[in-house]
């Protein structure tokens, strides 16, 4: 009787070992896929970088910066509003002329409506 519970003993610290064996590799594979998340990560972050910095030379190269694109929109509108105001100053005479003798050409006749 002695050695089945000595053997019994036996396989229960081996089972005990056997737990913690299974426990030690499930936390060393908990941690291993915790490192390679973080890795992950850390990969992706620097991926994300180099193709906004890619993105910014393209923009840069292809477009201009921002304030060199906001200085071009400036300067046209200006141009455009220059355009404007000397077409309105040739024009202002001749349609003043224009809408002054229409007002002035007053011919009085009899509306078409009026009977007598």
């Amino acid at each position: 009787m002695a050695s089945q519970t000595q053997g019994i003993q036996q396989l229960l610290a081996a089972e005990k070992r056997a737990a913690e064996k299974v426990s030690e590799a499930r936390k060393r594979k908990a941690r291993r896929l915790k490192q390679a998340k973080e890795e992950a990560q850390e990969e992706i972050e620097k991926y994300r970088k180099e193709r906004e910095r890619q993105f910014r030379e393209f923009e840069a190269k292809h477009m201009g910066s921002r304030e060199d694109v906001a200085a071009k929109i400036e300067v046209d509108t200006k141009r455009r509003i220059e355009e404007m105001n000397k077409a309105v100053q040739s024009q202002k005479e001749p349609v003043i002329q224009a809408i002054l003798a229409l007002v002035y050409d007053i011919k009085p006749q009899l509306h078409q409506n009026f009977r007598q």
